[in-house]
């Protein structure tokens, strides 16, 4: 940072705001990358001995800015770093750490930003340093290599089958022996999975991990109003709110069915793959208006792999209602069937079903044993990786961690 750019940042905000006033255009274009005066205080590094900075907060907070400024600090001062730039995928760790709006190369100035060599996972700095791109799904690819310094970007998010998550965090570690002083920067959402408890337990042991919290709020004057209301409408009222909005890591029911770490580990990474059939499974309410009606769309797929698709369910609906978006659910999604629990109605669930359209192909299931030991046999089928969530489905799941 230039001396006059340094003396700016320093100064009070009015007078910083004042002097800013008076650059030159040229010279506004160039503070714009000046990361200490746009930053807010939990976004810098944390003072102390630490050798893993973990950022843990909501969606838009700022995470992967702060991660790519931490990463340019590094870079800029040390010709000898050698940075590993880790995220759930190789995909992941291009569009988002390298090449996404908040990655590392948005964040110079165009004349000053570093060489991205796609083909060999590699960024060369001017100034000879260098980072490296790892997928946390190929956690061997980590066996060998050196570095000084690694950003890991939402841990939360890597791959947990075959404890590839922990087997690739333990790679870099072992590797992490350049320099005097080797650290690693970490921005995750909060999400209880092996990795992310891990770390929390290590903070304040020896000064090992520093942490930093935040909430998506803390950086609502940069949002998008739209993105705002979209995240409130998505998981407003719910546990996963906590997590995704308020950066709060949600802990586990003991004794629940399901853990945020299974469904987690049944979060579909891509582009689910055709299905061979579709349901729409319908859970009526107890009484005609009040309690909730589930309705759930699911595919089996010709994997043999079941896979949510859709939570529709509705709150408070009249039965024409939730008949409606159950015909609508089915439509959509071009359903071979509508299964309806038909112990809350019997007969009925079915005449409302077929008002609403007298085409569904309804089969009406009437339940003989409690909703639990139902349920048990269903989370067997999510442990042994058989069942997908395509997406985020924010009540849905805190129902079933709630399940005991």
């Amino acid at each position: 940072m230039s001396a006059p750019f340094e003396w700016i940042v320093t100064a009070p905000p009015e007078a910083r705001r004042k002097l800013v006033s008076q650059l030159s255009q040229r010279e506004k274009n160039s503070f714009a990358f000046i990361w200490p005066y746009a930053a807010r205080p939990e976004q810098l590094p944390p003072p102390g001995g630490w050798r893993i900075w973990m950022t843990m907060a909501g969606r838009g907070f700022g995470k992967t800015r702060a991660g790519a400024e931490w990463v340019r600090m590094i870079a800029d001062r040390n010709p000898d770093a050698r940075i590993a730039l880790v995220s759930s995928s190789l995909a992941e760790a291009r569009t988002v750490m390298v090449e996404g709006e908040s990655g590392l190369l948005s964040i110079y100035p165009p004349a000053a930003r570093p060489r991205f060599e796609p083909s060999r996972r590699r960024i060369r700095f001017a100034n000879g340093a260098q980072a490296q791109l790892f997928s946390a799904a190929e956690p061997e690819s980590l066996r060998g290599p050196q570095h000084s310094h690694a950003w890991c970007d939402e841990i939360g998010k890597w791959p947990l089958a075959h404890e590839r998550a922990t087997r690739c965090w333990d790679n870099l570690l072992l590797g992490l022996r350049l320099g005097n002083d080797p650290r690693i920067a970490v921005t995750t959402t909060p999400r209880a999975v092996p990795l992310v408890q891990r770390l929390i337990a290590q903070i304040g042991s020896a000064g090992d991990v520093a942490i930093s919290r935040g909430a998506t709020s803390d950086n609502a004057a940069n949002l998008p109003q739209r993105f705002l209301d979209a995240i409130a409408s998505e998981f407003g009222g719910t546990q996963l709110a906590r997590q995704e909005i308020d950066g709060e890591l949600i802990k586990d029911i003991e004794g629940a069915l399901w853990t945020r770490a299974l469904l987690e580990q049944a979060r579909e990474p891509g582009v689910a793959p055709a299905p061979v059939r579709v349901v729409v499974a319908v859970d009526p309410p107890a009484s005609a208006t009040g309690d909730e009606c589930g309705i759930i769309v699911a595919a089996l797929g010709d994997d043999g792999i079941a896979r949510v698709l859709a939570d529709c369910s509705a709150s408070g609906a009249a039965p024409a209602e939730w008949a409606k978006k159950v015909a609508d659910a089915a439509r959509e999604w071009n359903a071979d069937r509508v299964v309806a629990e038909a112990n809350q109605g019997g007969a009925m669930v079915e005449s409302v079903l077929r008002a609403a359209d007298r085409a569904l192909p309804i089969r009406l299931v009437h339940a003989s044993r409690g909703k639990v030991a139902r349920a048990e046999p269903v989370a067997a089928l999510y442990a042994a990786g058989r069942v997908r969530h395509v997406g985020m489905f924010a009540r849905l799941e805190d129902q079933l961690c709630g399940l005991l």
